[in-house]
């Protein structure tokens, strides 16, 4: 976690400079919009100063970009949202909502090979939907063992020992929900009656 932080904060120095000379603004400039010091902006773009929050939400609002896009959050395809993909056990998850609470969104990538691993189920509080947009995904909840095609989804609650991986040699994309327990991901809308 400390090296992915600080691969983030070492790629902000040489942003921050290509950002400037893009604007073809000079630190002397910077500073007076900034209210931030020629010698503090000059150390920020070495990578000889640590960025903070307070050094970078004034330098965001100067160039009009985003916090994250100083501390280069990888886009999601999405350009509201910017977050950043993790990988554990060989599987990349990549959140697609950044609000706190409530239901989460994430979409999931299981590479090539992860089939032959033993699953190991793994329990937890909440309620998850999954639904396969690539490849197949194989599931197993307690003692059911499904394999889910493109287009093909579950729901169940997480109490359940469940794990996933690849069904096959091909990898795997799929999206997933993920609410606390007894959360609801929709509503089924009745007809209107008609009207005779």
């Amino acid at each position: 976690m400390d090296s992915d932080l600080d691969q983030a904060l070492g790629a902000v120095g040489p942003r921050l400079r290509a950002l400037r000379q893009q604007r073809e603004t000079t630190l002397t400039d910077l500073s007076t919009t900034t209210g931030i010091s020629v010698s503090t902006l000059s150390r920020l773009e070495s990578g000889t100063r640590r960025p903070t929050l307070e050094l970078l939400f004034p330098l965001a609002q100067a160039y009009g970009v985003t916090l994250d896009e100083l501390v280069d959050a990888p886009p999601t395809g999405d350009p509201r949202i910017h977050l950043r993909p993790t990988t554990v056990h060989g599987m990349t998850t990549v959140p697609l909502t950044r609000r706190s609470g409530g239901i989460q969104a994430y979409k999931i990538v299981i590479p090539a090979g992860r089939e032959r691993r033993k699953p190991d189920p793994q329990t937890h509080e909440g309620y998850e939907w999954l639904y396969v947009l690539d490849g197949r995904l194989r599931v197993v909840l307690a003692e059911h063992d499904l394999v889910l095609a493109p287009g093909e989804a579950a729901e169940f609650d997480t109490r359940v020992p469940h794990w996933f991986g690849a069904a096959d040699a091909e990898p795997v994309e799929f999206l997933s929900l993920f609410g606390k327990q007894g959360e609801r991901a929709h509503l089924r809308a009745k007809p209107r009656p008609r009207k005779t």
